[in-house]
C-alpha cells in the first residue's frame, strides 16, 4: 500500500536548485508529489534535480524565471497546469541577499532584495491564488526568516523583506481560510547551505553562542517542516510561521 502523504499532489517550489529549495523539492517529491520549480541560473544544477525527482518516480519541470517578473508567474502557472493537470501546494522560497549597513546601501541594493523576496512572493501567490480558490484546496507556505523576527544590523533590507512576508502570510491566511486555503511561514535561522558556507570563521562562532542548541540547522530540516505544513497532519493550522532555527528567535 502506497503510503505517501503527497500522492497524486503537484507542487511549485521557487528558488528549487539549489540550498533549501532543492531539499525542500526533494522532500515533496519523495511523498508523492510531482514538482515544478523554479531557477534563475545553474541550468545544470537544474536538470539533475529533475532527473534525481524522476528517479523517485514522480514528474519533474525545471522553469527558468525570475519571480519578479509578474507576467512570467502567470505564464508558469499555466504550464504547471498544463504539464500535470492540476496543482495543489506553491512554496515560495525564492530570495536573494545585499546585506550591508543602510548607510552604504544604494537603492538597487533596496530593489532587488524586496523585489525578490516579497514581492516575488505575490507575484508567484497572486499567480495561483484563483485556481486554488476555485478549486476549493491549495496550501501556500512561504519561506521567511529569523531575520524577519529577530533582525540583524548591516540587513535592513533582507529584514523588511522577511518581516513583510510574515505580514503578507497571516492576513491572507484570513482572506481564504473559507475556501480551505490554508497559508503559513517557516522562518529558517543559520542554515548550513552554500550562502553561509561564505561567512567568516568569526562571524559563525559569535552566531554560534547565540543559538540555544549551539549549531546550524541542515536543509533537510527545514525541507520536512515545509512537509508537514503541506501534509494533512497539519490540516487545521493556518496563518502561522514556524522557526526552524534553533531557537535563536526566542
Amino acid at each position: 500500500m502506497d503510503q505517501k502523504q503527497l500522492r497524486d499532489n503537484t507542487a511549485i517550489v521557487t528558488g528549487g536548485s539549489r540550498g533549501i529549495g532543492r531539499a525542500i523539492v526533494l522532500a515533496l517529491s519523495g511523498q508523492g508529489a510531482d514538482c515544478a520549480f523554479t531557477y534563475t541560473a545553474h541550468q545544470e544544477a537544474a536538470e539533475a534535480l529533475a532527473d534525481e525527482i524522476r528517479a523517485l518516480g514522480q514528474r519533474a519541470l525545471p522553469i527558468r524565471l525570475d519571480v519578479r517578473d509578474f507576467e512570467g508567474a502567470k505564464t508558469m502557472i499555466e504550464q504547471v497546469k498544463g504539464e500535470f493537470g492540476r496543482l495543489d501546494i506553491l512554496v515560495n522560497n525564492a530570495g536573494i541577499t545585499r546585506d550591508r549597513s543602510l548607510m552604504g546601501m544604494s537603492r538597487e541594493d533596496w530593489a532587488d532584495v524586496i523585489d525578490t523576496d516579497l514581492t516575488g512572493v505575490f507575484n508567484t501567490t497572486r499567480a495561483c491564488i484563483i485556481t486554488f480558490l476555485k478549486q476549493k484546496r491549495g496550501n501556500v507556505v512561504n519561506v521567511s526568516s529569523v531575520s524577519g523576527i529577530r533582525p540583524m544590523a548591516g540587513q535592513v533590507n533582507y529584514a523588511a523583506a522577511k518581516a513583510g512576508i510574515i505580514g503578507f502570510t497571516k492576513s491572507l491566511a484570513q482572506e481564504v481560510a473559507p475556501y480551505n486555503v490554508r497559508v503559513n511561514a517557516v522562518a529558517p535561522g543559520f542554515i548550513e547551505t552554500d550562502m553561509t558556507s561564505l561567512l567568516g570563521e568569526k562571524f559563525r562562532d559569535k552566531a554560534l553562542q547565540q543559538i540555544p542548541l549551539g549549531r546550524f540547522g541542515t536543509a533537510g530540516e527545514v525541507a520536512q517542516a515545509v512537509l508537514f505544513l503541506v501534509s494533512e497532519a497539519s490540516h487545521y493550522i493556518t496563518g502561522q510561521v514556524l522557526q526552524i532555527d534553533g531557537g535563536l528567535g526566542m
